[in-house]
This record gives structure tokens, C-alpha cells and sequence, in this order.
């Protein structure tokens, strides 16, 4: 019988090839729409016409479910006129009585009046958990005990695919909520400071990363602003940006320069030797004065838009990163005018694969904003500019702006 993959064919010779064709053919990736769609194509290529794959909203106990399930059509393959909707004594009915026994229900039905079609419906069921059903519609012969053994294997094969998916999401989630604790809003700024952030995961399948951004409240005023990546990826990473973090807050809290609070933390980083290495820059804004004292360990340098718009990558001395123990950082100061908006940001808003990292800075340089936009505003279309969506690495951003006073 064409377009079955020999479900006329015995033996379990036959049966064998078969089950390896499903091994190779379901579960290529941990999404869960893509397997649902790979289960149904294997069985219409194998033992059917027409499938579909209803799916439960969450795996449950096979004992524990409900007689009234809730199935959401996820997956179709084959003749689609085949699956029409079901009479009340018909696949529905039968999805429940597989949810039920955890065992294929085969069953005759003729939906149309004029065409007789074999039914078949398998639970997804792996590990004592359910998924949801699997439906088999076929025309002509009942299915033979070789179709009925291999839909129930790909079935089964599918349901430990899809545990393994809801396992990675969970765990997924879990790690992104530690990291969102982990990676808290940053400290208040005086309130003569705007204040705007912004942290974008990456795509890929790196679930953490160590990009960080923290404010400090100084005396008469002033405010440190941190932009931080520790190197590499994982919980490790996380864990160790953490641990910069908290050691930032206490250096700067003794109120020393940009350029001594680096020094600090580099010591301690390399005295411990546990941490791993990091960039940091500082940027201690006083609004008082209208300056800006900046110093980086290994960091990228920030970029200031002028109130016109226009935008201007600021050049200083970048000492080694964190942790390496060499120290030698210095601090630059500079003016940093009302209308003025200092950018911070990390390596993944700008690097990019094949290009050099000097033509992505002058790329972020060359976007002019429109005049008087807020911090908000400015990260959003910085984001935009340079796609950072599609970034391969996470990316971090700090934007602040002296508050204006009227005068009094």
C-alpha cells in the first residue's frame, strides 16, 4: 500500500527498520509543537492517511487525570479531510477511553456515511506521566498488529520527547527567575538623576549570563553608575556576578574614586581566586558640578548623545579586567551637560560575528536622536538601531541624564 512505509509488510524485520526510522525521525529538537508535528508525519508516512496529535495543557499522572481532559490540536499530518470533526461517539470519546486504559483504542467508524474509516487513538503516556493523544485515521484495512506496535512505539517515543521538553522549560524558567533575582533593578539614584535600564537575554540556548548593572548613592549628590560582565556563561557566571555586585556596594560605599574602588575589587577578586574574571565600568556623575568621572577594568567605553541628538563614544583608559590582580586603572573626567544622555552598556549590544568591534561602535556613534529624548526612549531606539534583539550574547544598558532644576 503506497504512501503507508509498507504497513502491509510483516515481520518483525519490517517492524525493527521501522522503529529506527522513528528513533531518527521524532524528537530532532526540544521544541514541542516541532515533535507533535514529527510524530504525526512518521505515522502518515508509516501506517496511515491522516493524523493528528491533541496534547493535555500540562503532564499529569496517568492516574491522576481528568475523564474530561482538555485536548489543544497542536499537530496534524496527512489527508486533512479525514479528520473531521467527530460525532459524539467518535474520537473524542475514543481519546478519553485511551487517556483511560493508557492503551490503543482501535475502532470502525463511518463518519461520512459513504467512507469507512479505521480509528485508531494512543495515549502519549511515558513514565507513568500523560501527554496527550495520538490519532490514527486510515481508509481501506483495519490496522495490522505490525501498524498498531509501531504508532504505539512512535507514540510512547514522542511522550518521553515531550517530557523532556516540559523538563528543559521548567528548568528554563527556573533558572531565568533566579537570574531575574539575581539581576534585581538596579539601587536608586539621587533623585537629580534620570535613570533608565535594560536586559535582553540571548537567543541562544546559554540560559544565564553575567552582564549586571547597579547604581550607588554617594555623598553631596553624586551617583556611581556600574555596567559589569563577568566572563562566560551559566549559573556560575551568575553566581559570580553577584558576588561582584555585592562587593561593589560595600568598595563604593567608602565613597573612594572610580579608579580606587577598581583597584579594590580587583584585589579581592584575585585574592580569592574563586571568582571569575570580569569588565567593569564605573562612571561617578556629579550633578553639582555638571562631570562625569569615568574608569574601566576591561570595559567598553559609553557613548554620550548631546542634546541635538548627535552621539560622541568617549575615550579613556581601559585598565585589565577584574580579577587578573595587575590593577593600573585610571580615571578620566569629563563634562556632562543637562541635556547630555550617558549610555553604558555591554559587549553584546554591539559585538557581532565577522565584524570588527571598532565599525560597531562607530555604528552606535552614528545614531542621532531626536532632540530632547528621555533615557527611556533613547535605550529603546539604541536597541532598535542595532538590532539587538538578534544579539548572540546577553546585553545590558544603562542610560542616565542630569535632571533639570528650573532655576528657583
Amino acid at each position: 500500500m503506497t504512501g503507508r512505509g509498507g504497513e502491509d509488510a510483516t515481520g518483525a524485520g519490517a517492524s525493527f527498520a521501522a522503529m529506527e526510522d522513528a528513533v531518527e525521525a521524532i524528537g530532532t529538537t526540544l521544541d514541542e509543537r516541532t515533535t507533535c508535528e514529527e510524530l504525526a508525519e512518521f505515522v502518515c508516512r508509516e501506517v496511515c492517511d491522516a493524523a493528528a496529535v491533541d496534547l493535555l495543557p500540562t503532564d499529569v499522572p496517568a492516574a491522576e487525570h481528568s475523564h474530561e481532559p482538555n485536548l489543544t490540536r497542536v499537530a496534524t499530518g496527512g489527508r486533512s479531510e479525514l479528520l473531521t470533526a467527530w460525532t459524539a461517539h467518535g474520537a473524542r470519546p475514543l481519546s478519553v477511553q485511551a487517556l483511560d486504559e493508557g492503551l490503543p483504542i482501535k475502532a470502525s467508524l463511518d463518519l461520512s456515511g459513504t467512507v469507512p474509516r479505521e480509528v485508531m487513538t494512543v495515549p502519549l503516556l511515558a513514565h507513568g506521566h500523560l501527554y496527550g493523544v495520538l490519532l490514527a485515521v486510515r481508509q481501506g484495512q483495519s490496522f495490522s498488529d505490525r501498524g498498531t506496535a509501531v504508532t504505539h512505539y512512535a507514540a510512547r517515543l514522542a511522550a518521553v520527547h515531550l517530557g523532556h521538553s516540559r523538563q528543559h522549560d521548567a528548568v528554563r524558567d527556573t533558572v531565568l527567575s533566579l537570574q531575574r533575582a539575581l539581576l534585581s533593578e538596579p539601587g536608586r539614584p539621587h533623585p537629580n538623576l534620570d535613570l533608565a535600564t535594560r536586559y535582553l537575554p540571548s537567543g541562544s540556548s546559554v540560559l544565564v549570563g553575567g552582564d549586571w548593572f547597579e547604581t550607588v548613592r554617594l555623598h553631596f549628590g553624586r551617583t556611581l553608575l556600574v555596567v559589569g560582565d563577568v566572563m562566560g556563561h551559566g549559573l556560575d557566571a551568575a553566581v559570580d556576578m553577584n558576588a561582584y555586585r555585592s562587593m561593589l556596594r560595600y568598595v563604593a560605599s567608602t565613597d573612594l574614586p572610580p579608579h580606587r574602588v577598581l583597584r579594590r575589587l580587583d584585589a579581592a577578586v584575585a585574592e580569592d581566586g574563586a571568582r571569575r574574571p570580569a569588565t567593569c565600568l564605573l562612571v561617578q556623575v556629579d550633578p553639582a558640578r555638571g562631570t562625569a568621572t569615568l574608569a574601566s577594568a576591561g570595559h567598553l567605553p559609553p557613548v554620550v548623545f548631546a542634546g541635538d541628538g548627535t552621539g560622541e563614544l568617549l575615550h579613556l583608559t581601559v585598565g585589565p579586567p577584574l580579577g587578573t590582580g595587575v590593577g593600573g586603572y585610571e580615571a578620566v573626567t569629563r563634562a556632562l551637560a543637562v541635556e547630555d544622555t550617558l549610555v553604558m552598556f555591554t559587549d553584546g549590544l554591539v559585538e557581532r560575528r565577522g565584524e570588527d568591534i571598532d565599525a560597531s561602535l562607530a555604528r552606535l556613534a552614528g545614531l542621532r536622536l531626536p532632540p530632547g529624548t528621555g533615557v527611556d526612549a533613547a535605550l529603546d531606539a539604541v536597541l532598535v538601531w542595532l538590532d539587538a534583539r538578534h544579539a548572540e550574547d546577553d546585553v545590558a544598558l544603562l542610560a542616565a541624564r542630569i535632571r533639570h532644576r528650573p532655576p528657583v
